[in-house]
């Protein structure tokens, strides 16, 4: 009895140190894909109409950059040896199955980070137009890492690449396909669901850092444009998140039925199910719940009285904790929604009248937007990944058989929220830093960027 118990808290810690990992490098991994677009952008106007204060941000941004991906490229390091560490039970069967997308992952990111290091000295020695270009491979290479890292994650939501069957008969690994496994049936959704997040949550970070200066009485054309950037960054996302949304449950509803049940709080298999709206699962039964007759099945299948799979199809121990998967979806579907409302009144002003609200109202929503999408995007990896237990790999291998028996992981638990806290502050203190050197003026000049002597500039 002693050791199960022990077994079963080295497996909550390791689930809470992944949980807590992926969590704290996902929203790195956004500005990895997303930033380097706000860059271009501003930079691109900068050339275009000989801008200062647009060749500033640019070359700002460049430097916040560098930053953040100093602190993802650590997160990500750690996470890659976490996945090895933490469940040599899945790494050491599927190793060969799942293993060349991480491979193109690693040379995405060289890429990346070869280009980001031209770009960040380009603005002394490289022509302008050149200098520019410079933000192509960047943005390319995230976007490819992007896709390698989510076809690992929609594998195991979707096992093929070898034969599943016999594995299952005799725990072999056999016919091994790496390429049909990158090319699993949930890469391809996951993928387009996820790449206009990383614009969300940038975007709408960006333009709540520079939010938050307006309030406080920056009232200069470097923070307006700080928000009209990041704004458009990310309400440009927003109708692509909504489509890929659907898309994605619609995957996750046919290979995923238990999953998308507990999404749904969906007990018992029937006909004709209601979208529930709020509500929790307690003693077995829905609580403080809206119902809205057949609209589940109607939004499933166009078909107001298909029938849709309930939790009762599979064993008990095989279903996910409905609650937290149901409560993560609607959380992550509302903040959605929310924020889609703020980028379609913003891009109606802007059609309008020619420019963004410019209401205290409207940056204060600003400054919510940016906690809003980290939220959101969290709330949506906790449904991906809560939903699919108790199975690592969906139908194939367990959590528990892929967890290390080594003990002692509650310590490494311990040790690593200081190192991510250490990580987050320091990240936080050289930002901070930074945007105080600025303001001060201490900046370089570069041969056809902004004069840092303008006063325009330096009071901002």
């Amino acid at each position: 009895m002693d050791l199960l118990l022990a077994s079963e808290a080295n497996l909550l810690a390791a689930r809470w140190l992944m949980a807590m990992s992926l969590g704290f490098h996902i929203i790195l991994s956004c500005f990895g894909v997303a930033f380097p677009v706000a860059i271009f952008l501003a930079h691109r106007r900068g050339l275009k109409y000989e801008d200062p204060v647009a060749l500033t941000l640019a070359r700002r941004w460049g430097k916040a950059a560098a930053v953040l991906f100093a602190v993802g490229a650590v997160s990500g390091t750690v996470l890659s040896f976490e996945m090895g560490m933490l469940w040599p039970g899945l790494m050491g069967t599927f190793g060969d199955v799942i293993g060349l997308p991480f491979a193109l992952e690693g040379v995405a990111f060289f890429i990346e980070a070869i280009f980001l290091g031209i770009y960040l000295y380009g603005w002394r020695g490289l022509p302008a137009r050149l200098h520019l270009l410079t933000l192509v491979p960047i943005m390319i290479s995230g976007i490819a890492g992007t896709f390698f890292i989510l076809t690992v994650n929609g594998w195991m939501n979707e096992p093929t690449g070898f034969d599943v069957a016999h594995y299952l008969q005799t725990g072999e690994v056999i016919d091994i396909n790496p390429w049909a496994a990158m090319f699993n049936g949930a890469a391809v959704p996951q993928f387009l669901h996820m790449l206009p997040a990383t614009y969300l949550v940038t975007g709408f970070l960006l333009a709540s850092v520079y939010a938050m200066g307006w309030l406080r009485g920056r009232r200069d054309e470097l923070h307006r444009m700080g928000v009209a950037i990041g704004f458009t960054v990310a309400a440009i996302a927003v109708p692509a998140q909504l489509i890929t949304g659907d898309i994605a449950t619609r995957n996750v509803a046919s290979s995923q039925p238990t999953k998308f049940a507990a999404i749904e709080l969906i007990q018992e298999t029937e006909t004709g199910v209601p979208f529930t709206v709020g509500g929790i699962l307690i003693d077995g039964e829905k609580r403080f719940a809206i119902e809205l007759p057949n609209v589940t099945s109607l939004l499933q299948d166009f078909d107001p009285n298909s029938e849709i799979q309930g939790l009762d199809a599979v064993p008990e121990d095989e279903r996910p904790p409905a609650n937290v998967v149901h409560v993560s979806f609607q959380l992550m579907v509302g903040l959605g929604l929310a924020m889609g409302a703020l980028a379609a009144f913003g891009g109606w002003t802007r059609w309008r009248t020619g420019a963004l609200p410019d209401s205290v109202w409207w940056y204060r929503a600003m400054v919510l937007a940016g906690p809003m999408a980290v939220l959101a995007l969290e709330a949506g990896w906790t449904t991906t990944e809560v939903g699919r237990q108790p199975w690592i790999a969906q139908q194939v291998m367990r959590v528990s058989e892929a967890v290390t028996p080594r003990e002692g992981i509650a310590f490494i638990l311990i040790g690593l929220t200081v190192v991510y806290a250490g990580l987050a502050g320091s990240a936080w203190f050289v930002l901070r830093n930074m945007s105080r050197r600025w303001r001060a003026g201490e900046e370089v000049g570069t041969p056809y960027g902004p004069d840092p002597t303008d006063r325009k500039l330096v009071d901002a």
